[in-house]
């Protein structure tokens, strides 16, 4: 099976071309309606009567910001009462008392040790609010469905919780490029695709 575009081959389940985004020209799901498919209808169950949309630099942008907002508000929650179980409170109070004098490393040490927890704490909060919810039923985080936005596979297909976490993560390599350009290269790429995105072989697409 080839492309009718560019001539590439294509998988036995594509519903477009990786090379070039045009439809595989076939609907995936038995005594679906052609040209109306669910956007988040399962593994194996997308398919695209025309060319897929997909989703642009400022789309993504407008939904980071909500989905910070909501994992800010989220971690803070979970945070502050954390931070007084694990003892971090008492070393405020030695702090007041002293005036804010020099400390012991001994005080250094017992307040960096709850701050680490929690930091710890929120990067696996973050990591399992993407892996889970991109991997999930919606194929997206709150911010993207709020905007009407979706992750899929190279092939329009529902990823996997682990190809959620390799694309979470790989955003680490991303941000390591200068003057943000691994995230800009979504508004500017043939497929709109960030670096993690290329890294982790994924799509962001417009429902």
């Amino acid at each position: 099976m080839f492309c009718s575009k560019c001539g590439a081959a294509l998988a036995a389940d594509a519903a477009f071309c990786q090379s070039c985004g045009t439809s595989a020209g076939r609907v995936g799901v038995v005594g679906a309606t052609p040209g109306v498919v669910s956007p988040h209808a399962g593994v194996g169950a997308i398919a695209y009567a025309t060319n897929v949309t997909y989703a642009g630099f400022w789309l993504r942008f407008v939904a980071f910001l909500i989905d910070t907002l909501i994992l800010g508000f989220a971690t803070i929650a979970l945070c502050i009462p954390l931070f007084f179980i694990l003892g971090g409170d008492a070393i405020l109070e030695t702090l007041i008392r002293r005036g804010g004098g020099r400390l012991e490393p001994a005080e250094v040490a017992a307040f960096l040790g709850p701050l680490l927890v929690l930091a710890c704490i929120a990067i696996v909060v973050k990591w399992l609010y993407f892996a889970y919810l991109e991997s999930g039923e919606r194929q997206a985080t709150w911010g993207k469905q709020a905007l009407g936005i979706y992750v899929t596979d190279l092939t329009g297909n529902r990823i996997s919780f682990g190809q959620a976490s390799g694309r979470y993560f790989a955003k680490i390599i991303t941000g390591l490029i200068p003057l943000l350009i691994g995230y800009i290269m979504a508004g500017f790429t043939d497929r709109r695709q960030a670096l993690h995105d290329m890294i982790a072989s994924c799509l962001v697409l417009r429902r």
